[in-house]
Parts: C-alpha cells; sequence; structure tokens
C-alpha cells in the first residue's frame, strides 16, 4: 500500500476517531477493490480510492443517526460504499449490504469473509423484494443510486418509526428537490433535508440528504420491483 494511501487513512482515523484494526481492515478493502478483476467500481486506484470512497463513506459518521444505529441497510451497495466502510467503522452496528449483481454480491461477501466482518451481512436482492428487511432499520443508506424519490420508496418500508435515509448526492435540480417532498408526504417521511460536507479537499457540490420516518409506511408500499423507477412518486404523480 503507498505510504500516502496508509497517512491518509491515519488522518481519517483521527477524525473519526476509528480503532487500528478498522484502520486496516480499511487498507485491506483499498487492497481488495484495487485487485478485482471484475468491474466494481470506476475508482480502483487506492490513492484515489481513500478519499473517492473511504473519507466519503465515513463522512456521515458526523451523523447521530448514523452513529448511533443499531442496524443499516446499505441498498445498491455496489464495491461497498458506503456499506463496508461503515461496517468496518461501527462494529457494534449490524450492516446488511444489498445488491441485485450476483458478481458484485460475490465481491461483497468475499470482503467480509476476508476482513472477519462478523456484523455485516450481504443479500442478492432488490430493496422492493426484500421481504425479511421490512420495518426493521435504524438507518437505510444509498449513494449513487437513484434520485430522491426513488431512494424514498425504497427506504421507507425499510425504516422502523423514527429511523432514517441517508443519502449521497450530489446536488440535485429543483424539479428532483420538490418530486422528493412530494414522494416523502405520500410515504409518511419527513422531506428531506440538504446537509453540506466536505469529506476530502476538491469535493465538489457533496450533499448527505436526510428523510426521517414520521409515520406507518402506507400498505401499498413496496410496490413491485421496478416500479418505483418506472412510475416514480413526485409533484406530477
Amino acid at each position: 500500500m503507498p505510504a500516502d494511501v496508509r497517512r491518509r487513512l491515519d488522518e481519517l482515523g483521527s477524525r473519526h476517531s476509528l480503532a487500528p484494526n478498522a484502520l486496516l481492515s480499511l487498507e485491506r478493502l483499498l487492497d481488495m477493490v484495487a485487485a478485482e478483476p471484475t468491474s466494481i467500481t470506476s475508482v480502483r486506484n487506492p490513492s484515489e480510492g481513500v478519499d473517492a470512497h473511504v473519507a466519503d463513506s465515513l463522512v456521515a459518521l458526523g451523523l447521530p443517526a448514523i452513529r448511533d444505529a443499531k442496524r443499516v441497510a446499505d441498498l445498491g451497495s455496489g464495491g461497498g460504499f458506503p456499506g463496508l466502510v461503515l461496517g468496518i467503522a461501527l462494529g457494534g452496528a449490524r450492516v446488511t449490504l444489498v445488491e441485485s449483481a450476483g458478481r458484485k454480491c460475490a465481491f461483497l461477501a468475499r470482503v467480509v469473509h476476508e476482513l472477519g466482518l462478523r456484523n455485516v451481512d450481504v443479500v442478492h436482492a432488490r430493496a422492493e423484494d426484500w421481504r425479511a428487511g421490512l420495518a426493521c432499520h435504524d438507518v437505510v443508506t444509498a449513494r449513487a443510486l437513484a434520485p430522491l424519490p426513488v431512494l424514498l420508496e425504497y427506504a421507507a418500508p425499510l425504516l422502523a418509526q423514527s429511523g432514517a435515509l441517508v443519502a449521497w448526492k450530489g446536488r440535485p435540480e429543483a424539479p428532483e428537490i420538490s418530486d422528493a417532498a412530494a414522494a416523502a408526504a405520500v410515504l409518511g417521511m419527513a422531506e428531506p433535508a440538504a446537509l453540506r460536507v466536505a469529506p476530502f479537499a476538491g469535493a465538489q457540490n457533496r450533499h448527505l440528504y436526510i428523510s426521517s420516518k414520521l409515520s406507518p409506511t402506507p400498505d401499498k408500499f413496496p410496490r413491485r420491483a421496478g416500479m418505483a423507477r418506472k412510475r416514480p412518486l413526485g409533484a406530477a404523480a
């Protein structure tokens, strides 16, 4: 591992009060991403990934909802960000990585096994089909997965009362924001609030969007797989 990556991991460890074994696991995770022969992420160089993946994932530790969570579901986990990073950082939480692509699930499962992450599970499913995850999570996370109205529809059925969606986004256009507010009202969720974050130097327009579950999800949700994208909730709907 390049010395600059180790230095940066040490900085992140100090910033987020991570244990030494967590830093070792994050280093090994970056190594495994770099060595993976299949295309699980466009950023595979550890010198770039330490910020683009690890720092970007860890920035959510600034939220009490994340720090205090006991059950976390990471949707569309892909290469493991933020889910694997949060699983490493939050040793006392049960983190489930939900991914619909089999090859990505295979990678995630291999990482979980090799790093000995006993608090992390991998589920091969679409969010809408994961019935075992309904109404029992403190936090649902998602990064670069879907527009906000779609994320709200994915997350609401999986959240326990007062749980929260935390979504990593750039700066959505106004129609997405208004549609998200309308979708939240239908789903019993709070209008998403934007928190600008700076996980690393040069990060542009990086935001966490947070929405809490205010009331039980209506019985018609989740809709069948694909409907949230095909016919998204929103102002027009």
